[in-house]
């Protein structure tokens, strides 16, 4: 990882089914558009309620990838 500068974005995904696949799929989303991503981390995690349960899951992320 020597000499490597890298930026950060933050990100935010969603998903009806879990955590997991919230931050999955903001992951996959961002990597069509985000080259040479290499960690990430969890900022935030909240939801939104429906009926006294879950309706969706938001996960906010910040990705670091490096710069060419």
């Amino acid at each position: 990882m020597s000499d490597h500068v890298y930026k950060k974005v933050e990100i935010v995904g969603s998903s009806k089914d879990s955590i997991e696949d919230a931050i999955d799929t903001a992951l996959a989303k961002a990597s069509k558009s985000i080259k040479n991503m290499d960690w990430f981390e969890v900022k935030e995690t909240r939801g939104h309620i429906t009926d006294g349960k879950v309706g969706h899951y938001q996960v906010v992320l910040k990705v670091g990838f490096r710069l060419e």
